[in-house]
């Protein structure tokens, strides 16, 4: 540490943790506290959290930190914060029912009701969500039919991000991306809709301020000080949701510029000057709040590939089974030696939004080993993502460039994968953890650090290596997209025939 080192704090509230680091001016992770949250499924539809389980594990990896570095000389904090996540409060601030996740899936009947009521087109165009049953709305509908109680009791409806926002400061806010995963939010005028909330019989006063990212909502009051070891008064800044943070974090906010998030949920995407619509993505409110991100998910992701070990190759406890895989994997070649995979092992978001998608492997011989399924996944989840990239391009999306982040990037193999598939450079970002980076970036605009997110996000954003694309792979990587992309058709065919027997 140098003698005048000043520090922002980035943290990212997740779906299992809280991460708070300690941000220097040119991006170093100073120093960091974590904490654990506990998810708990009381059904097999139902994914919640206690709320003020968010608080503890905060305060308690704040604390952490503030044990690291000296508390006087933290210029701001911000949160980043798992998305379509929400809790209800009552007028006293306390929760009215357990928080439901983004995992949640109560409210899949209601889905098509909603959309039904208010018309697809009509709540993509307001929220840029494809009918989906991850936005919070759809769980506001369920609870006006099934249980009104709630909504009529409640007095605020809240994000993580409010939620700490209001432990921390007294009061709480939003900012526009943490607002944005709701599926309540006008993404071109950045206000609540009062279409959706009176098609809801809510009041637009339940829900929180919204503000720009980098914004000064508060500071730390002097109760959340002694929580958290941070000093009286420190200012706190708007951050937003996590993946609109990480999108910030490698600096994905300029034309041409792709970030891949190789996670649990493979989440990859490109800014855009307008909220250009499709089935092949989301579209989010830029975490600058100018323009847009556009964003493919894929539920499953790389919970696909570790199902897959954990299940039929003795599990990752093996610390040598990614090594040898990866070896063995890499000489099989473009193709998997005609093993392909389809991927969507907790359904399908873009482009199909199928709930009720199926994964599964085609083409496997005497030869199959369990190298041709681990490539063959990785293959399936690597053109996935490509399809919704090539589509953005064709609507005039300028991509150059691909960062990729999470614990995915780590594989040469499949960062070389992407490179094939997609004909773009891929470069692996130094920091996994782009979502407290992207929030501590928030933190230093609004501290005063820079002069706005991109000058923030050039200085603070660390690259690692590169790889190349290999052009002589172009056509074989065409002709699998063509196949895999195909089978989704097939197994869905082959359901539909078991439901009329």
């Amino acid at each position: 540490m140098q003698p005048d080192e000043r520090y922002v704090i980035g943290m990212d509230s997740s779906t299992q943790s809280v991460k708070a680091i300690a941000w220097t001016a040119d991006g170093t992770p100073r120093a960091e506290g974590r904490a654990a949250h506990v998810i708990s499924t009381p059904h097999p539809l139902h994914a919640e959290q206690d709320a003020e389980d968010w608080w503890t594990a905060a305060a308690a990896a704040l604390s952490s930190l503030m044990q690291k570095i000296d508390p006087a000389r933290v210029d701001g904090i911000a949160i980043s914060n798992q998305r379509e996540t929400m809790v209800l409060l009552d007028e006293n601030r306390k929760p009215l029912a357990p928080a439901t996740l983004w995992l949640d899936r109560r409210a899949q009947d209601v889905v098509p009701v909603l959309a039904q009521e208010l018309g697809a087109e009509r709540l993509h165009a307001i929220s840029g969500k494809p009918i989906d049953v991850i936005p919070c709305v759809n769980r506001l509908r369920y609870y006006r039919e099934h249980q009104p109680e709630l909504l009529d009791q409640a007095a605020q409806i809240l994000s993580v991000h409010d939620f700490l926002t209001m432990k921390l400061t007294g009061t709480a806010q939003a900012s526009w991306t943490s607002g944005d995963p709701f599926g309540i939010l006008d993404i071109e005028n950045k206000v609540w809709s009062r279409e959706i909330l009176d098609h809801l019989a809510i009041a637009p006063e339940k829900l929180p301020a919204l503000h720009r990212p980098g914004t000064k909502i508060g500071r730390i009051t002097p109760a959340a000080a002694a929580a958290t070891g941070l000093l009286p008064g420190t200012p706190v800044y708007a951050g937003g949701g996590d993946g609109n943070c990480a999108g910030l974090g490698v600096n994905a906010i300029s034309p041409g510029v792709v970030y891949l998030n190789l996670g649990t949920a493979v989440v990859g995407g490109c800014w855009s000057a307008t909220p250009a619509l499709s089935r092949f993505w989301r579209t989010l409110v830029s975490p600058d709040g100018d323009g847009y991100l556009l964003e493919s998910c894929q539920r499953g992701g790389a919970y696909f590939v570790n199902w897959l070990i954990d299940t039929f190759a003795g599990g990752r406890t093996n610390p040598a089974i990614f090594e040898s895989l990866e070896a063995e994997a890499s000489g099989l070649g473009v193709g998997s030696g005609g093993v392909t995979a389809l991927s969507y092992l907790m359904g399908c978001m873009d482009p199909h939004w199928d709930k009720n998608a199926r994964a599964g492997f085609v083409g496997l011989g005497p030869e199959t080993g369990m190298a041709h399924l681990y490539r063959a996944g990785m293959e399936a989840i690597t053109l996935e993502f490509n399809r919704s990239l090539a589509e953005m391009r064709r609507t005039g999306v300028i991509a150059t460039r691909i960062f990729v982040i999470g614990g995915g990037a780590g594989s040469r193999l499949w960062r070389q994968m992407v490179a094939d598939a997609s004909g773009l450079p891929v470069i692996r970002s130094l920091s996994n953890e782009a979502s407290a980076l992207g929030s501590g970036m928030s933190a230093a605009v609004g501290a005063g650090w820079y002069p706005d997110f991109h000058a923030a996000a050039n200085a603070m954003s660390r690259l690692a290596e590169e790889v190349e694309p290999d052009p002589t792979a172009a056509d074989a990587w065409a002709r699998l997209s063509h196949r895999q992309a195909n089978l989704y058709y097939a197994v869905r065919d082959l359901d539909l025939d078991r439901q009329r027997m």
